[in-house]
């Protein structure tokens, strides 16, 4: 594998966070991009924060100079506002994400979105789907937009839905499920989401697949 520069979108919590780490260890350069990324806990000297909307074109603009592939892993703060309010931060980024790619590049592209989006909605059983529309129906609507946004684009790009998302450490042990067929609920890290991203990231695996991790 040749060196590669990866920007990650959605870097300071969460999945991106993890994958910050994880690229790192597979000696990428890594440029992390969020809305206060001075507040990520980690120096290193192939790290570079980035202080952006990921709403905002020009800020979108700068963050994808000499970069070769992106990763984004997107979130929402929990609470009754996710439950209450219209959320459409996953389908407006990745609009402008998408548009700026297409223009200049890189064309490599990773995208989390869940289990519960697009297709995979129709995978679940009555009792899930319920809790589902319960807790994540806003953001899980746009993050279906999303999907369609990314699959429509030009790019090189893989969609990964995660299940259940846990702080557990990372195992390797987790599946990739393509089939429909296949899909179904159960559990994983975020570390072992983040390796998965970085995998895709750094070797075009599953390209225009939507893959299930559990």
């Amino acid at each position: 594998m040749k060196h590669r520069n990866l920007l990650i979108i959605g870097a300071s919590k969460g999945i991106g966070r993890r994958a910050v780490d994880c690229a790192l260890e597979r000696g990428c350069s890594v440029r992390a991009m969020a809305r206060d990324a001075g507040k990520i806990n980690l120096e290193h000297e192939r790290l570079e924060k980035f202080s952006g909307d990921a709403t905002d074109a020009d800020d979108v603009r700068r963050a994808l100079e000499g970069i070769d592939a992106v990763i984004v892993a997107i979130g929402v703060l929990a609470g009754i506002t996710r439950l209450l309010r219209p959320v459409t931060v996953f389908s407006r980024a990745t609009e402008v994400l998408v548009d700026e790619m297409d223009a200049t590049g890189p064309k490599r592209l990773v995208v989390v979105t869940g289990y519960g989006a697009g297709e995979t909605r129709g995978a679940m059983n009555a009792v899930e789907e319920l809790g589902h529309t319960i807790l994540l129906g806003r953001a899980y609507a746009d993050k279906s937009v999303q999907e369609k946004i990314v699959e429509r684009s030009s790019l090189d790009w893989t969609i990964v839905r995660p299940t259940i998302l846990t702080n557990g450490r990372a195992t390797g042990r987790y599946r990739v499920l393509v089939n429909p067929e296949s899909w179904r609920n159960g559990f994983i890290s975020r570390a072992d989401v983040a390796h998965f991203l970085v995998e895709c990231a750094l070797d075009k695996k599953y390209l225009h697949e939507a893959p299930v991790l559990n």
